[in-house]
């Protein structure tokens, strides 16, 4: 590239307008406030945020031409391993772009600026994901801007709220001796902070507060839409939830809460986690539970009106979810631990089915008629879910529902005794029906759902490679 070509953020189209006009005040606060270091963040494939860190001296550079990172990051399964052979022609997967671990470039979103409340010297931004031309990578936060162009493009636009459950522990032994190194390495040691099994109980919270309350302020000091805070059913296990928000808007919001947490909890000498069902006894699952609703002219479009709740355009959005469920299950269940929540009479769904305001179906219907907060409330997701993919493929799978008329059937009272389809049990069958689905390939792109599925597919191959625990007590006295 020369000069000519101008600028990276001008050949990506991200230049001018408002985004100018927004660089440069990130900038002049930056100054003003005497932030030393920016770190420009991308949210990967798994929502494991990377990225590289700037002097603020820098950031305006950065802010027109992006920093260089290498095109292996796209290409890692959650143990940083890299499952395409990158030094063969096009890298193995017809991209000469890719090709010997070559650069792509992060590209700051002045709109995502904040300063971090936990280490004051440090601003953080959100970055898209760009070749040197301009063109994007398999972005996965430019997946979901698509999904919800589309939306726009029917007269939609698209809310979510999210109700994130996750674990907190207090940190034993972090496992830092250089044998415990590893891809991945030994899991950090940890206690419990309560024993679980009083849901909502207020001196339970008391007992929790100490962490609870330094992991608000951070939270609410990043100007984040927090809403409640909650001791949940498990041992060490919490939720917090948040005011519904556009889409990009949300995502963007678990990407930095998710990082929020895990990072002040650290500072504290605590251990987060989102993964949904730790080795832990007697630990209980955690959910995302994802409310979502489409608005029409400013208002809510899922609303029923003449003494039914939900319209008839909410009631084929919730026949595309229904009808895609097994599919979506990629996108929002995406580990091998994920799946261990999927079990009868859990407070967690089995099956693909929906109710009025029942936590033991898929789709929770809430709201009443002419309510403009009513909403469809899937609880299918687990906390690690990367949140573009989730928020793109509901919408993408709910519009389908739209486009053919989907209905969706009557309520469900019963729903681990109704006859429907279930759910995968595992992440394979997810990916598998993921695989076949010829509106995921059209609606997210057939080139994101390949290299979706061959991530995914590295990490089974992984697993099934490992001898676990389970087998060595079984077999290796008895045969």
């Amino acid at each position: 590239m020369t000069a000519a070509d101008g600028t990276l953020a001008e050949r990506a189209g991200f230049a001018g307008g408002e985004r100018d006009r927004r660089a440069a005040e990130v900038v002049r606060r930056a100054e003003a406030d005497g932030i030393g270091v920016v770190r420009l963040v991308w949210a990967d494939q798994h929502g494991v945020t990377r990225g590289k860190t700037v002097v603020a001296a820098d950031l305006l550079r950065a802010l027109r031409d992006g920093v260089a990172v290498t095109t292996t990051l796209l290409l890692k399964d959650t143990a940083h391993r890299t499952a395409w052979p990158v030094f063969s022609a096009g890298a193995g997967m017809g991209m000469a772009e890719m090709q010997g671990a070559a650069d792509f470039w992060l590209l700051p979103d002045p709109a995502t600026f904040r300063v971090l409340p936990w280490a004051p010297h440090t601003g953080w931004v959100l970055c898209d994901g760009v070749f040197a031309d301009g063109r994007a990578v398999p972005d996965l936060r430019g997946v979901l801007r698509r999904a919800v162009a589309r939306a726009a493009g029917m007269g939609f636009g698209f809310v979510t709220g999210v109700e994130l459950e996750f674990h907190l522990f207090r940190l034993v032994d972090p496992h830092l001796a250089p044998e415990d190194a590893g891809q991945p390495g030994t899991p950090p040691e940890v206690s419990l902070l309560t024993q679980g099994y009083n849901y909502l109980t207020e001196w339970r919270y008391d007992a929790l507060d100490p962490v609870l309350e330094v992991l608000r302020a951070a939270v609410q000091g990043l100007g984040l839409p927090l809403r409640s805070l909650e001791v949940e059913y498990g041992p060490s296990q919490v939720e917090f939830t948040f005011e519904a928000r556009e889409a990009t808007e949300s995502a963007d919001n678990v990407v930095l809460f998710r990082n929020a947490v895990k990072q002040v909890a650290r500072r504290h000498g605590y251990h987060a986690t989102f993964m949904c069902r730790p080795r832990i006894p007697n630990v209980m699952s955690s959910g995302w539970h994802l409310h979502q609703s489409l608005t029409r002219d400013g208002r809510n479009a899922f609303a029923g009106e003449g003494g039914t709740v939900l319209s008839a355009t909410a009631r084929q959005y919730l026949g595309g979810l229904l009808r895609h469920a097994r599919a979506g299950a990629a996108f929002s269940t995406p580990t091998l631990n994920g799946y261990r929540r999927y079990r009868p009479l859990s407070l967690a769904p089995d099956r693909a089915v929906w109710g009025m305001d029942n936590r033991g179906v898929m789709v929770r219907a809430l709201g009443r008629p002419g309510d403009p907060a009513t909403r469809l409330e899937n609880r299918v997701g687990e906390p690690a879910a990367n949140p573009y993919l989730y928020m793109a493929s509901q919408l993408h799978f709910g519009l389908d529902g739209i486009a053919r008329g989907i209905d969706p059937g009557p309520p469900v009272d019963a729903p681990y005794e109704h006859a429907a389809e279930t759910l995968p049990r595992s992440l394979g069958e997810a990916l598998a029906a993921l695989e076949a689905s010829d509106v995921a390939r059209e609606a997210i792109g057939g080139d994101v759902v390949d290299w979706f599925l061959r991530i995914k597919r590295q990490e089974i191959a992984r697993f099934e490679a490992e001898v676990s625990e389970w087998e060595q007590r079984e077999y290796f006295d008895l045969l």
